[in-house]
């Protein structure tokens, strides 16, 4: 058996498709239990955070357990297997072992260096274990995967090159100003209560805001997360839960908003934040476009429009594209080309209703979504740009409110990107945000150390394969000294039992000596790269019944769960 990983993160896919395919806590359930019923595969764990969602499992077939578990993720996040098979990634045996451990240590997150994927592998693993899904390899795996993060933390400076989520989102709103500065006096509002929330209030309250605010579904985690926050002795702030349904009202107070829950769905619409922003100001929001975006109407009436709005079109923006300008990437981002085509073709035949002077000709709106449909062919899909081009000679009114969304799929409106006075940094900010941030040089000593865990773990498992193969041997030995020892009992009955004692001793000293050059030997040879073989030679050698093997290694299996911490 080989362990396979596939997968895809914020570095193979972008916001939009890893926010579609994001799985649920059921449905991480489900992919296990359907990956280890599957025939390639004999154990799994699925590792699932804001930023990446992979499929581990132990199988024994190579391309055979790649299309069952393409094929898996696919089936239970949503996405169908043509769109998502472009942004997943494949890793094998020691590749495979190589990524689980740069994951651990924060060398492949969002944000280099950051400490949280720690927690997330640690559940994984408990639900792996609760499901029963993950036997030696899946435990030896994501444990040894635990110590070689924390080493990495404990021996290197990796927790200087980045930080968590939160604290590099507030960075971001703070606009690369000193957080502490940029927080101090304000009023922050906590939507959801989960581990992510936490760190956001607890990161909120070091940073000296005077008043947070926790908003959840369940009330009573909402209330046990603002007790915490208030009893910490280390901050004097003030905090208290509300119901969700608090949080336009909340919004009106707060000047800070981080929002991380699992809803499937919007937590903040555009005209929410908008009515809270105007609530603040006293002044209507206006929204940020291209020059003749005042003069376009939005997708989300599609009044006026040639495109969602007009009878017989083929596209229907208003329901997929809502807050969005009509014109441009934004309109069409993730339309398939066939639609896209279908669309020109609509237009090329004149069917444009032309009641707004500022539209372009049937011919130019042909040429452009002509041109995105080829795009559209190439690359799968036409990129999304949610934020605006900057408008020569505007300024950017200073915000009214920040809002930092950690959730995947996404719990602000991106549209909300459009507002005047609004700051919103999400995933997709900050993937952007921190691929040009400097690494440090501790990301080197953290490589090298993951190169030399993944040498380690590769040569104890290839010893851990050889061991059932040894233990059936020196049974079969032990079987052949008990049974000559039974017939020369039987040949010379005079034998006093001291003398029994001898004989049985120097047999078993002879054995044991015959025995131990070779099987060290063996176990040393099979640790190293491509000593897999040396397994079946013993076998083949001395004639081991390969059932015989099976049930010793099914025991050490047991055995290892048995005692393996929970």
């Amino acid at each position: 058996m080989s362990l396979l990983v596939v997968g895809l993160s914020h570095r193979s896919a972008p916001v939009s498709v890893l926010e579609r395919a994001a799985l649920t806590a059921d449905a991480q359930v489900k992919l296990v239990q359907d990956t280890v019923a599957a025939e390639p595969a004999t154990e799994a764990a699925v590792l699932a955070t804001c930023n990446r969602i992979e499929l581990y499992a132990d199988v024994d077939k190579f391309h055979a357990g790649v299309a069952e578990l393409s094929t898996l993720l696919a089936l239970h996040s949503g996405v169908g297997l043509d769109e998502l098979t472009p942004y997943l990634y494949v890793h094998y045996e020691d590749r495979a072992v190589h990524h689980l451990f740069s994951v651990a240590c924060g060398l492949d997150s969002m944000v280099v260096g950051e400490g949280q994927i720690l927690a997330q592998i640690k559940d994984s693993l408990a639900r792996a274990q609760e499901l029963h899904s993950a036997g030696r390899l899946m435990n030896d795996l994501f444990q040894q995967g635990l110590r070689v993060g924390k080493r990495a933390h404990s021996e290197t400076g990796i927790d200087r090159a980045g930080q968590s989520l939160v604290t590099f989102g507030l960075e971001q709103l703070a606009a690369g100003g000193d957080v502490q500065t940029w927080a101090r006096g304000k009023k922050a509002l906590v939507i959801g209560a989960g581990s992510m929330s936490s760190l956001a209030a607890a990161t909120l309250a070091r940073a000296g805001v005077t008043e947070i605010v926790v908003a959840n579904r369940t009330h009573d985690r909402a209330e046990r997360l603002a007790q915490i926050v208030t009893e910490n002795d280390e901050t004097d702030v003030v905090a208290r839960a509300v119901p969700m349904d608090a949080v336009s009202r909340e919004l009106t107070r707060a000047d800070v908003v981080i929002s991380c829950t699992g809803a499937t769905g919007l937590v903040l619409t555009a005209e929410t934040v908008a009515a809270a922003v105007e609530g603040r100001t006293g002044e209507p929001v206006a929204e940020i476009d291209a020059p003749s975006a005042a003069k376009q109407p939005s997708a989300a009436t599609g009044a006026g429009t040639g495109v969602g709005g007009d009878e017989n079109c083929p596209l229907d923006l208003t329901a997929e594209q809502s807050g969005f300008s009509v014109m441009g990437e934004a309109a069409v981002a993730g339309m398939a080309a066939a639609e896209l085509e279908q669309h020109a073709a609509w237009v090329d035949n004149g069917t444009v209703d032309r009641r707004d002077a500022v539209r372009r000709t049937p011919e130019a709106e042909a040429e452009l979504i002509g041109a995105l449909a080829a795009a559209a062919a190439r690359f799968g899909r036409i990129p999304e740009r949610r934020r605006p081009e900057p408008v020569a000679g505007f300024v950017r009114p200073a915000p009214a409110l920040f809002l930092l969304d950690l959730a995947m799929p996404r719990d602000i409106d991106a549209a909300v990107h459009r507002l005047a006075g609004v700051r919103l940094v999400d995933i997709e900010s900050l993937a952007e945000a921190s691929a040009d941030a400097p690494m440090a040089a501790d990301v080197d000593q953290v490589r090298r150390i993951v190169s030399d865990e993944v040498a380690a773990f590769g040569a104890a498992q290839r010893a851990a394969h050889i061991t059932p193969t040894v233990i059936a041997l020196r049974t079969m030995a032990a079987d052949v000294v008990a049974s000559e020892i039974a017939r020369l009992d039987g040949r010379l009955p005079g034998l006093d039992e001291r003398q029994r004692g001898e004989i049985r001793q120097a047999v078993h000293r002879v054995v044991d000596k015959l025995l131990h050059a070779p099987t060290v030997r063996v176990k040393q040879l099979a640790a190293e790269p491509g000593g897999a073989g040396y397994a079946d030679a013993l076998r083949t050698l001395f004639d081991l019944d390969p059932e015989t093997v099976a049930a010793v290694s099914r025991a050490v299996d047991s055995t290892d769960t048995k005692d393996r911490p929970a």
